[in-house]
């Protein structure tokens, strides 16, 4: 199987778009499995909360004639405690997605920096390629630089390589 630099160039960029569109996927599946696992949290604590109102209304309508100052103080501290809930896991998730954001931002550096690498070594390897024609290798050279090749490849100069 012959490789040619723009078959390697080519495999790498979709190697590249692969590891990124996989890359993406794995950060949007994470992100849903939180909002799952947080949605979970929320209906138990809903769940929690329902069920300690309806007993605390209970009692409650035995004592409103007595004690009217008792439901008050429940029913604001309740609304703080589910305030407070609220900002902190609106808190917590809003970090995560900033550092799933960052990772990502990390990535994209990476990904061009690879791509930038890739350039400089074709720029650097003045067209030379290693083929591999029917088990035979070969060193496939930029056209003009042999007078009289002993091998071509695809109308190149190139150089047998033994086959030890």
């Amino acid at each position: 199987m012959t490789s040619t630099r723009s078959d390697l160039t080519a495999r790498f960029q979709r190697r590249l778009e692969n590891e990124r569109v996989e890359i993406e996927a794995t950060a949007a599946r994470e992100l849903k499995v939180l909002g799952e696992s947080l949605r979970g949290v929320a209906q138990n604590a809903l769940n929690t909360i329902e069920a300690d109102t309806a007993a605390w209304i209970e009692r409650v309508r035995r004592m409103f004639l007595r004690a009217w100052l008792w439901p008050l103080m429940f029913g604001l501290m309740l609304s703080a405690g589910i305030c407070g809930g609220s900002w902190a896991g609106t808190r917590w998730l809003w970090t995560t997605i900033e550092q799933q954001v960052e990772t990502l931002t990390v990535l994209r550096v990476d990904i061009e920096e690879a791509r930038q690498t890739l350039v400089k070594l074709e720029e650097t390897t003045w067209r030379v390629e290693l083929r591999e024609i029917d088990g035979e290798r070969f060193v496939v050279l930029p056209a003009g630089s042999l007078e009289r090749p002993p091998w071509t490849v695809g109308g190149r100069p190139a150089l047998k390589l033994s086959s030890e």
